[in-house]
């Protein structure tokens, strides 16, 4: 639901956030579920200002249960390092609001009904968010890294299984907790959108895969320089199964061999992604240097 603008940015609510105020509405601690918002706000600003100055374009922010997802251009996928930082922008704000909070309380400004439930939050927001599973900050921080070495459809298929697994295991604890009075039902919804959220990043793989693709070209004109990744592959190769291991911020050779291990040549990975797009993910990578009959 949208609510507004902020910075020329879209913000929403989703559903299940406003569910969530509705909860604590009703139990009569609304205050409480206020200063969740604010917390849920900053969190997400903070990954908003971060990405704004480091040149990331940001579509729009969706506040949820747990934190937020702020919507960024391509140029993420194509510089990991920057999702990282980002992605740590989010925790980071939470962590010095705790540091403001302690600094208040010792100067004597402080509400013992309301301020440990504000630290509580806050520890929560960030070590929750630090789990290395999709969609939380922890997740896209795991992507990022193992983009670098798996490639990006890769990565992201491994940190949206992870935050599947996280999600069905805190549905588990919360509902035998909440059996026994030890947590909230609010601990189960949460958990149950992270299990969305993190089936339909699994979902977006192959869409991510095809964007970082076609922004390929643009790592080398973007830096100017790149090192160099070499690939060793078999004619007979689909161009489907060598574009899935290349990885950001590096430019991949590849160095082509016949069934006998002859050396046929070699080719670029901007050939390799415009024979994809133009010839097809299932044409054997030894066509491209093969004259057609």
């Amino acid at each position: 639901m949208k609510v507004g603008h902020l910075w020329g940015i879209e913000i929403h609510f989703n559903l299940l956030f406003l569910v969530l105020l509705g909860l604590y509405f009703v139990a009569g601690v609304l205050e409480k579920g206020l200063i969740i918002f604010g917390l849920v706000l900053f969190h997400e600003l903070a990954h908003t200002l971060v990405a704004k100055f480091m040149g990331v374009r940001v579509i729009d922010i969706e506040i949820l249960p747990f934190g937020g997802v702020a919507r960024m251009g391509g140029e993420m996928s194509v510089e990991p390092g920057k999702e990282v930082a980002v992605a740590m922008a989010g925790p980071a704000s939470n962590v010095l609001l705790i540091g403001l909070a302690m600094g208040l309380k010792n100067l004597g400004i402080w509400s013992n009904e309301l301020g440990p439930f504000f630290l509580q939050i806050n520890v929560m927001l960030a070590l929750f968010n630090l789990l290395p599973a999709l969609p939380l900050d922890g997740g896209r921080i795991l992507r990022s890294l193992l983009a670098t070495h798996v490639g990006v459809s890769q990565a992201t298929l491994t940190a949206a299984r992870i935050g599947q697994v996280v999600a069905v295991a805190v549905i588990c604890l919360g509902i035998m907790g909440f059996l026994q009075r030890i947590v909230g039902l609010d601990v189960i919804i949460i958990a149950f959108f992270v299990l969305y959220a993190a089936t339909k990043e699994k979902n977006m793989a192959p869409y991510l895969f095809v964007r970082h693709l076609a922004q390929k070209k643009e790592e080398l004109i973007q830096a100017g320089i790149l090192p160099v990744e070499q690939l060793v592959v078999r004619e007979d190769v689909p161009l489907k199964e060598i574009v899935r291991l290349f990885v950001p911020q590096k430019f991949h050779l590849i160095l082509l061999l016949n069934n006998q291990m002859n050396y046929l040549g070699q080719i670029s990975e901007v050939q390799v992604v415009d024979a994809l797009f133009d010839q097809g993910m299932e044409t054997p990578i030894g066509l491209l240097i093969k004259p057609r009959d």
